[in-house]
């Protein structure tokens, strides 16, 4: 295309040219640690080939933070392990206007939500509060919610949800951020939420507080299921920003 000449399609990641718009080049791509089984039957924490003290029921296997503290989500699965090679692009996409990521970030999650696409109803976007909205212009789990709702044909339903708090940034330990998000989800009362299988997306799963503050707020309204699905998995939670 004449478009591809002026403008030819370059790296997301690292800038060099490559064959498809939207997409990262061969050795960006073999940096990447993509996350797949076998991996928590709940939280989606990727295992090693020793799987130390977790456990299996009935086939599944959990790892051991989730033996300790069930989630309120019933499943949650990730694209990509959160570190080094990645980082650059979650905060470019998150902070840097870098919004040309979502339809690249789109395909991933597609792929990582392979479980969930044969009983999902809604997708719903891990909202942002208004405060934030203003200061950050859009907000990067309801772009990739829209998205996969255009790749999947699920209703989409962005207000599902409300941040009533606005929350400092979640850093520290899982007792710090537990609090932080305890309370600040709202959920919207109505038909469109009872008895519905929804797929909450976000961007990064660090803890899994944020989401389990919404799958309360969800299933309080009414929702069945809440799955979890996001772009990137942090394995070492103080290592996020």
């Amino acid at each position: 295309m004449v478009l591809d000449i002026l403008l030819p399609p370059k790296c997301l990641k690292c800038g060099s040219r490559v064959v498809d718009a939207h997409n990262i080049c061969p050795d960006c791509w073999k940096d990447l640690y993509f996350i797949s089984d076998p991996k928590c039957a709940c939280c989606g924490f990727p295992f090693g080939s020793d799987l130390g003290n977790d456990y299996s029921v009935l086939g599944e296997t959990f790892c051991a933070a989730c033996q300790k503290s069930p989630h309120s989500f019933d499943k949650a699965n990730a694209a990509l392990r959160y570190d080094d090679e990645s980082r650059s692009m979650i905060l470019g996409f998150k902070h840097q206007d870098r919004t040309e990521y979502t339809q690249y970030f789109t395909k991933l999650l597609y792929q990582a939500g392979y479980d969930f696409w044969h009983d999902a109803n809604i997708l719903v976007p891990v909202p942002l509060h208004k405060k934030r909205l203003i200061s950050r212009r859009y907000n990067q789990s309801a772009l990739l919610s829209e998205s996969l709702a255009r790749k999947t044909g699920l209703y989409h339903f962005p207000e599902a949800l409300e941040r009533i708090k606005n929350t400092p940034p979640q850093q520290g330990n899982l007792k710090k951020r537990s609090q932080n998000v305890k309370g600040v989800f709202k959920a919207t009362l109505g038909v469109e939420l009872k008895d519905k299988n929804i797929v909450l997306v976000d961007d990064v799963y660090t803890t899994g507080s944020t989401a389990d503050n919404c799958a309360k707020a969800l299933k309080k309204a009414g929702a069945k299921k809440a799955y979890l699905l996001t772009v990137f998995r942090v394995i070492s939670p103080v290592t996020a920003k």
